[in-house]
């Protein structure tokens, strides 16, 4: 395999100073474990923050760097004021309650993008230093969600890969946020881009489609020329370490010792950080209104809450604990007694064996947050149950929701239901209860962590090499058509000359443009076709007055001069286009803000106005309809910018090059200029050692590139400096 550069906020040790030295210690957890067998086969090193290391010695951190070297960790130190503003203060203040949709969290003034932008950056610069050609990257997780972007900038041709281990919220929720483009350009810069579940690489998509645009695939991404993979690649844990675990003896000597202090009683499990999108302060008024409502259970529950704490630094989750801390004294002094009460509450951290002891002591665990990316809690649990009895109550906002079907599955929203679920699962029978177990458990230790892996690397190492994109804004370019003898210049109009606006008829040129053109057109030995899909009127209006070729509704309409007649192609039959309009005006009708534009030979679906998300689907929707309806006739359906339209097979622009450049001098370099499906035929037809020149972001065959109309006009503009 090719050596993997991993990139994450934290490295996966711990640095531990004393008064014997400074020892760094390898971290357990998901992530760590994950990529420990990938890191070590592949030779490759792993790039990311130490913590903090500023009280040690010059000496300490000469012995920090060498152990972190041993283990092929390569250190990027961050100041107290960058842990302050980008860890504490955008990645966790702003994008943690977004992504989580907890709006209300979020600072009223962004002050932290700046700091969160440069710490991004010098994770890059520092990746781009350790890079050797061949090398896969692999970027973790919201703190860094610009690196790639700035890699694909520093390394154009590597493989990135980049794994989102939050939710990612829907459209309209991401919409909230200031500097929505600059992530989403920034997540575009991976090859791969991963999600835990179907769902978010859902709302991912509808992201893209709302503020950047592109064409889009629900797995598939065209970006600057290459094409983004997107896919879900649900987490999992070491499930064997967990399942030898909870068969250690010293773990079940402990799990004799928790059940034998609940003797008489059931034991429900909680384990969390202590962070607001984990859901306790509902789960503790469920277990509440157990107790309420069947008198029976007080005395004989016993809910064991663990919280770790987590962001003490941060103001929100010092509320949170008291919160959480009132309503566990509330409920301890409702239902408790001199000798027990009913929530035993652990503010601090466990080991692995006392939480693996923990699991295999419970009756039921509850893992309920209000939403969460994946939750490993949950298969910790079923992997350390080798007994195949517990039961695991289940919010469906977890992403671990959308494999574990076989828990109990809760909408952690509705304590009423919670309870309901928690009465269920005690009172549920010993059969059911090892049925729902063993499948839990045949899912969690078929798709562990190191399958997790696995599929996301196979699957980014698999996708074809990032391919050298020309661009059409270097000198080289330029120079050719400045050099050429004659030159003449086949243009596309909208998306080329012009961007697109919302109605067809508010695109007319601007002043710029006929400038540029006429100044174009005053150039020795230079002449220029227009080839357009509008109409011919339309063109006639516009352009009738210069000197120019002008070929109208994707070249079924030509006039090669002024004052000549225009001609249609032969053979072109309409006979379709009563049976598509019906098809076409139905939809319009039911998509509001979409509309049918009806040319010679041709129909077009415009939904330019309508919610990029909900007119992409229905767009899709009627190319599938139309080809299943008029699938056997000599028809194109084609997609574009927020289009789709419908014309007669064989009518298309490449058919106008032959007509458009007839007589002209031998020598004359023909230049082709476009940026959608339509101009591509344009592009296939033009003579050998002509320029081929795409203004966009698609999949092309055109040698060249510029990233749209701004740069189409700068290139044309080169062509007027003088030498």
């Amino acid at each position: 395999m090719s050596r993997l550069l991993l990139v994450s906020n934290r490295l996966p040790v711990t640095v531990k100073a004393d008064k014997d030295g400074v020892t760094v210690v390898r971290s357990m957890g998901g992530l760590a474990t994950g990529l420990s067998r990938p890191h070590e086969r592949s030779g490759g090193v792993w790039v990311g923050w130490p913590g903090d290391v500023s009280r040690l010695t010059d000496a300490q951190r000469a012995q920090v760097e060498s152990q972190l070297a041993n283990l092929r960790c390569v250190p990027l130190y961050l100041s107290a004021s960058e842990v302050n503003r980008y860890y504490e203060g955008y990645s966790n203040r702003v994008l943690w309650p977004l992504c989580h949709y907890m709006l209300d969290r979020i600072p009223r003034q962004d002050r932290d993008w700046e700091v969160y932008r440069k710490v991004n950056e010098r994770f890059a610069d520092l990746v781009a230093q350790q890079y050797r050609p061949g090398d896969t990257i692999w970027v973790h997780d919201y703190q860094l969600m610009l690196v790639p972007g700035m890699l694909r900038q520093r390394l154009p041709e590597a493989r990135i890969g980049y794994f989102h281990h939050i939710p990612f919220p829907s459209s309209e929720i991401f919409s909230t946020l200031p500097r929505r483009q600059e992530l989403l350009k920034g997540l575009l810069g991976a090859d791969l881009i991963g999600f835990h579940t179907v769902s978010y690489v859902r709302h991912f998509s509808g992201a893209l489609l709302r503020h950047l645009g592109p064409d889009t695939d629900i797995d598939r991404i065209i970006w600057e020329g290459r094409q983004v993979r997107v896919g879900a690649f649900p987490m999992g844990i070491d499930a064997t370490a967990f399942e030898t675990l909870a068969n250690d003896p010293g773990v079940l000597e402990e799990v004799a010792t928790i059940r034998g202090k609940a003797e008489g009683q059931r034991i429900l499990l909680g384990i969390d950080r202590l962070d607001y999108t984990k859901g306790i302060p509902r789960r503790l008024l469920a277990v509440q209104r157990v107790l309420e409502r069947e008198p029976a259970w007080r005395g004989r529950l016993r809910f064991v809450q663990v919280a770790v704490p987590s962001r003490t630094q941060v103001e929100a989750y010092a509320a949170y604990r008291e919160t959480v801390d009132e309503l566990v004294g509330r409920i301890n002094g409702l239902y408790g007694g001199v000798h027990n009460v009913p929530v035993h509450y652990l503010y601090r951290s466990f080991n692995e064996r006392q939480l693996v002891a923990l699991y295999r002591a419970a009756d039921v665990m509850l893992v309920t947050p209000v939403r969460d990316g994946m939750n490993l809690v949950a298969k910790e649990f079923c992997a350390a149950r080798p007994d195949e009895d517990g039961v695991l109550v289940l919010s469906e906002f977890a992403g671990a929701a959308a494999e574990m079907s076989s828990a109990l599955i809760v909408n952690a929203f509705d304590v009423e239901a919670m309870a309901d679920a928690i009465e269920e699962a005690l009172e549920m029978s010993e059969d059911e209860r090892r049925k729902r177990m063993r499948a839990l458990r045949v899912q969690v230790k078929e798709q562990d962590v190191h399958w997790w892996t696995s599929s996301f690397l196979t699957r980014l190492e698999g996708l074809p090499a990032v391919a050298e994109q020309k661009t059409a804004g270097g000198p080289e370019v330029l120079e050719r058509m400045k050099a050429a003898p004659r030159l003449h210049l086949l243009l596309d109009y909208d998306g080329t000359l012009v961007g697109f606006a919302p109605r067809p008829e508010l695109a007319a040129p601007d002043d710029a443009l006929r400038e540029l053109l006429a100044k174009l057109l005053a150039r020795p030995n230079t002449s220029l076709s227009i080839v357009s899909g509008r109409p011919r009127e339309t063109l006639e209006e516009w352009f009738g007055a210069l000197p120019i070729g002008l070929h109208a509704e994707h070249g079924l309409w030509s006039r090669t001069r002024p004052g000549q007649q225009w001609r249609m192609l032969d053979g072109v039959s309409f006979d379709w286009k009563g049976p598509v309009r019906r098809v076409l005006d139905a939809f319009s009708a039911r998509v509001p803000g979409s509309f049918v534009e009806e040319k010679t030979a041709s129909l077009a679906w415009h939904y330019r106005l309508v919610d990029p998300e909900f007119g992409a689907l229905q767009a899709r929707e009627l190319r599938l309809h139309l080809a299943e309806l008029f699938g056997d006739q000599p028809l194109d359906i084609l997609p574009g910018d927020r289009v789709v339209e419908v014309r007669p097979k064989g009518v298309h622009k490449g058919r106008v090059v032959g007509e458009a450049t007839a007589g002209l001098p031998p020598g004359t370099l023909v230049v082709a200029m476009g940026d959608d499906r339509t101009d591509e035929d344009l592009f296939a037809s033009v003579p050998e050692g002509g320029l081929t020149i795409h203004a966009g972001n698609k999949p092309t065959r055109a040698a060249y590139r510029v990233n749209g109309p701004g740069e189409v006009r700068k290139l044309l503009g080169g062509l007027l400096a003088q030498a």
